[in-house]
C-alpha cells in the first residue's frame, strides 16, 4: 500500500511539472537547439541553406570587431551592475530597517509602477532629458554652464541601464534585507560595532544571497539590452546586441548573428551559475 501511494505521489508530481517542462521545451530549449544548428548554416544568394560547416564561427571568433564588442558589452554590464547595486543599497537599507511596514509597501508599489510603462518609452523620455537642448542642459545654461554632451555617450548608456535595473534591484535587495533577524543587528551594536561595521560584517553577509541575485539580474538585463546602448549610447562602438541586428541585416547573415547570440548565452550562463554558486556557498567555520 505504501509503495502504491508513493507511485501515485510521483505521478501526481510529474503531472504538475509537465506543463512547465513542455513550456520550457517549446519556448526555450527548442529555439536554442535550432539557433545552435543555424549557426552552422550557409547563406547563399541571401538565402539560408542547411549545412554543417564552421565558417560562421571562424568568421566571428577570429575578428577583432567581435571581441571589441564582446569586452565592451561585458564591461558596460559589469559597470552597470556595480553602480546599480551601490545606488540601490542605501535605499533598500532604509526601507528594510528604518521605514515602517506601510512606507515599505508603498515604496515597493511605486517601484513597480515604472514596469507598467514600456521600457522603450522611458528611454525616449531620457532622450529629451539628456539632449543637447534638453532639460538638464537647460538647467546648466541657467547657471552659466554647459551645454554638455550626454547623449551618444557611455553616460547615456548607463542612464538607460539604471532605468531598466535600479527599481528591480531595490525591490530584491529590500526583500532580502527585510528578512534579516533584527536581533542580530542589535546584538552587534550592543557588542560595540559601529553602524558601518555592522553593515559590512553582519548585514551584508546575512543578505548575501539576495544581494547577489539582484546583481545577477542587473547583469543579465544590462548584458542583453539593445535599447539603451542604441538610443542613448549612439550604438558606436556597438555592443553584442547591436551587432546581432547589424549582422542579420547585412546580407541576411542570420547564422553569424546566431554565433553572437550563442556566445552571449554562454557568457550569461557562466556568470549566473558562478554568482549563484557563490551566493549559496556556506561560509567555512
Amino acid at each position: 500500500m505504501t509503495t502504491k501511494h508513493a507511485k501515485n505521489t510521483d505521478y501526481y508530481a510529474i503531472a504538475w511539472r509537465l506543463p512547465l517542462i513542455v513550456w520550457q521545451g517549446l519556448f526555450f530549449i527548442g529555439p536554442l537547439v535550432f539557433m545552435v544548428a543555424m549557426s552552422f548554416f550557409l547563406v547563399r544568394n541571401y538565402r539560408m541553406e542547411a549545412a554543417f560547416q564552421f565558417g560562421n564561427w571562424e568568421r566571428m571568433l577570429t575578428r577583432g570587431f567581435f571581441w571589441d564588442a564582446y569586452f565592451l558589452t561585458l564591461w558596460l554590464a559589469l559597470l552597470a551592475t556595480i553602480v546599480t547595486s551601490v545606488l540601490a543599497f542605501p535605499a533598500s537599507y532604509f526601507l528594510a530597517f528604518k521605514a515602517s511596514d506601510t512606507v515599505r509597501r508603498w515604496a515597493v508599489f511605486f517601484l513597480i509602477i515604472p514596469f507598467f510603462t514600456s521600457y522603450l518609452v522611458r528611454i525616449f523620455a531620457w532622450q529629451v532629458i539628456l539632449a543637447q537642448q534638453g532639460v538638464i542642459n537647460a538647467g546648466f545654461s541657467f547657471l552659466g554652464l554647459g551645454p554638455y554632451q550626454m547623449l551618444n555617450t557611455t553616460l547615456g548608456t548607463m542612464v538607460g541601464y539604471l532605468t531598466l535595473c535600479l527599481p528591480l534591484a531595490v525591490i530584491l535587495q529590500t526583500f532580502s534585507l527585510a528578512n534579516i533577524d533584527k536581533r542580530l543587528v542589535e546584538a552587534a551594536h550592543n557588542l560595540g560595532c559601529g553602524r558601518l561595521r555592522t553593515v559590512f560584517t553582519v548585514v551584508v553577509p546575512l543578505a548575501k544571497t539576495g544581494l547577489v541575485v539582484a546583481a545577477v539580474f542587473c547583469f543579465i538585463l544590462s548584458f542583453g539590452d539593445f535599447v539603451a546602448p542604441y538610443y542613448l549610447g549612439g550604438s558606436k562602438p556597438p555592443t553584442l546586441s547591436i551587432m546581432i541586428v547589424d549582422t542579420s541585416k547585412s546580407g541576411q547573415q542570420w547564422p553569424r548573428a546566431a554565433v553572437v547570440a550563442i556566445m552571449m548565452i554562454v557568457t550569461l550562463l557562466v556568470v549566473a551559475f558562478t554568482a549563484i554558486g557563490f551566493a549559496y556557498r556556506k561560509r567555512r567555520t
